[in-house]
């Protein structure tokens, strides 16, 4: 019955059809939905047991008003809606009106029941016993309610699923036409909701997929089947990534009445398998290749220099695949520029790529870098076809030898640090496992450029620091010669921390010392500058071996790491009589000569590198007329295929075969001492050596030619 309806005044009858007022009072009692019958003064005049029980009535509801014996919500409604059907006037209140009730019990229930209920009611004109009053049916929704709930933050919980996802969610009507927006998509895409809607989304399609895609996707619309496909989609960027997608049609009642399908972005594992399915192949497939790869990588692992890795690219290039020319170009520090680094490998004919290139030109090198895959044209037809619409090409190939060209993008970490270019001077296809081959070489490239590039300007930094630290000259000291030189390992540019120092004291005296901070590049070249300025300090202050060591040591426990591990030695000479003291932290003995017996290593204990717990003590040291002291770095003793003992033993026994003319001057010494120790072995260290040599009292002539110099500390 609709609300704001008049129930007919019941009919008179008599005997058999007459209604038994017991067994309709017990019908309402007894049924699970709520009744009660509000008379014209709105006080109750009925009430059933279920009504009570899910409104939460309070007491005896008879003669009451609703404000009396129910919520203040459902009071208040209850009489609204009884005012306007008694009046007639204005609309009438809804045939169902749903409010929520607090503190209702279940019917049959005498204790509380569920904290809150949703109850929808229904009001309407009634009589009762020719009383006009109206009638109110109330029945439990909650339930109802719940499912509702529970379905909306389903659908919460899927729409938030699928926004912090990595998928793309879109619908289509039953014909596959886009009918509803998707901002994943747009977002991706850069279309506007109208480029997308219907079959626009095939416009962000891969040009090389887009038929398949198109021809894949009617095909499944007419056969009512699931869409299972792949294909790059072009992002907003203008550059393209791998989509796995997945439609699958909805029906009802037996007919389609949409679609709907997820979008995967599966490019980075679409990017691992591809090169991990063509290194398996081809490294599988051929031995050869295998030996030229390996060969490469061992080639470009010892490269430590950007120039090296560059000779190594043209030999691979030249031996493995015939290239005539090699190009090898990173990108500046904007990332807009290419910048070759060997022009030479570019052909110099009219229209060729320039050495530096804008990443915006049309190039063999800026295509696969844009592209982030290989360039292969095997031909000059194949360049026109390539570059159509784009360049000329045609002034390009008229001028140069050029029949085939090879372009590699140079990709590490997924960045791109610049581009391989081959070419060659005959048309030259390259096969599947050729392409293999390069890809992995342009992957060990990319690792030897980005390796040398950062070792070159850490190198050339510790380089400079090692420079300023090192003595320009050695002091100019009366009656006492001192030579000295810091030979660099050249193999792999690595700068050391062998260092050496020679001062006069404020009393005359000579301060001497050598040190080695183990390790190589910057640490070690500024470990070196903290200890050598740090020595010179304390021995200004107090020069005694014991005390200057003490506070190296102080000063290594709090600025420098545990494991820099240091040594030094050190000693103070007195030009006039010979006399002195030294000390050593763990370096290795000073070499002593003398005119009169054979040459020996100081026999003083070492001691233990600075930093570590040891009582610091000195010793006397005595370089008297005629004889000669050797402070060096262990780089001139040891080596990768001689140990240090045997290295010592060496040491003495060269000096000992060294002329007396040669012992006595102290470069002719240093020099001839480094050059046999050297003789036959491949530097692998830094080489620091000293020599302080006191004349006799017949001074040789080239004695006399260095009186008032001293010898550069560098050679």
């Amino acid at each position: 019955m609709s609300a704001g309806t008049s129930v007919p005044r019941p009919r008179v009858v008599s005997g058999a059809e007459a209604p038994d007022p017991a067994l309709l009072s017990t019908l309402l009692e007894q049924a699970p939905i709520g009744f009660a019958f509000l008379g014209p003064d709105l006080r109750f005049r009925r009430m059933n047991r279920s009504m009570a029980a899910l409104s939460g009535t309070r007491g005896d509801p008879v003669g009451r008003r609703p404000a009396e014996v129910w919520p203040a919500d459902l009071a208040e409604a209850a009489e609204s809606a009884a005012r306007q059907l008694l009046s007639g006037n204005g609309s009438p209140p809804p045939a169902e009106h749903v409010l929520q009730v607090t503190g209702g019990v279940e019917p049959g229930e005498t204790a509380p029941g569920l904290a809150e209920r949703q109850l929808a009611f229904s009001w309407f004109n009634s009589h009762d016993h020719d009383v006009r009053g109206v009638a109110v049916i109330a029945v439990d929704v909650t339930k109802q309610y719940e499912a509702v709930e529970a379905l909306r933050r389903s659908e919460e919980r899927y729409r938030s699923l699928v926004q912090a996802g990595a998928q793309v969610v879109w619908v289509t009507t039953p014909d596959g036409g886009i009918a509803e927006d998707s901002p994943e998509w747009r977002l991706i895409t850069g279309q506007t909701a109208e480029e997308y809607l219907r079959d626009g989304w095939l416009e962000a399609i891969h040009p090389d997929d887009a038929e398949r895609v198109r021809a894949a996707w009617r095909e499944c619309i007419r056969d009512g089947k699931v869409f299972d496909c792949r294909y790059r989609v072009r992002t907003r960027t203008g550059s393209y990534r791998h989509y796995d997608v997945r439609a699958v049609p909805i029906e009802r009642d037996g007919k389609i009445v949409e679609w709907i399908g997820a979008c995967t972005d599966v490019t980075a594992q679409r990017e691992a398998e591809e090169m991990r399915g063509r290194l398996t192949e081809q490294l599988s497939a051929a031995a050869l290749r295998t030996a030229r790869l390996q060969q490469a990588t061992s080639m470009l692992a010892e490269a430590m220099t950007v120039e090296q890795v560059v000779q190594v690219i043209t030999e691979v290039g030249r031996s493995a695949i015939g290239a005539e020319r090699s190009a090898v170009a990173i990108l500046d520090k904007d990332r807009l520029r290419l910048q070759t680094i060997n022009p030479a490998g570019l052909p110099s004919s009219p229209g060729a790529p320039a050495g530096d290139l804008p990443l915006s030109a049309h190039s063999v090198m800026t295509s696969a870098i844009q592209m982030r895959r290989p360039v292969l044209l095997e031909s000059p037809e194949a360049l026109r076809k390539y570059f159509a619409g784009k360049a000329d090409v045609d002034v390009f190939l008229r001028h140069s030898d050029e029949k085939a060209w090879v372009g590699l993008p140079l990709l590490s970490s997924g960045l791109s640090l610049g581009a391989l270019r081959f070419s060659f001077t005959r048309t030259r296809q390259i096969t599947e496992e050729e392409r293999v081959f390069l890809e992995a070489l342009a992957g060990q490239c990319a690792l030897a450029l980005e390796r040398a590039t950062l070792y070159e300007r850490e190198h050339k930094t510790a380089e400079t620091l090692q420079r300023s630290l090192l003595l320009e000259s050695l002091p100019v000291v009366p009656g006492v010669h001192l030579a000295a030189r810091c030979r660099p390992v050249t193999q792999n540019m690595e700068i050391g921390g062998d260092w050496f120092d020679a001062f006069r004291l404020p009393d005359g005296r000579l301060a001497v010392a050598t040190g080695d901070v183990m390790g190589k590049g910057l640490t070690a070249a500024a470990g070196m500058g903290r200890v050598r300025n740090a020595l010179r300090a304390l021995a200004l202050t107090d020069p005694r071996p014991a005390a200057v060591l003490a506070g190296l040591d102080r000063l290594f426990l709090a600025t420098e790491q545990e494991e820099q591990v240091t040594t030094v030695a050190y000693l103070v000479v007195d030009p006039a009589t010979g006399d002195g003291v030294a000390g050593n932290a763990g370096h290795l003995p000073p070499l002593l000569l003398s005119p009169d017996a054979p040459p020996r290593l100081d026999p003083a204990a070492a001691g233990t590198p600075l930093g570590w717990a040891s009582p610091r003590s000195q010793y006397a040291f005595r370089l008297p007329p005629g004889h000669t002291a050797v402070l060096y770095s262990d780089g001139l003793v040891e080596n990768r295929k001689r140990g240090l003992d045997a290295g010592l033993d060496e040491l003495v026994t060269v000096a000992a075969q060294a002329p007396r003319e040669v012992a006595e001057d102290a470069g002719e010494l240093l020099g001839y001492l480094v050059d046999r120790m050297l003789a036959g072995y491949e530097q692998d260290d830094d080489v620091t050596v000293l020599v302080m040599h006191v004349p006799g009292g017949q001074e040789s002539p080239g004695d006399r030619r260095r009186t008032g110099s001293a010898r550069k500390g560098r050679a």
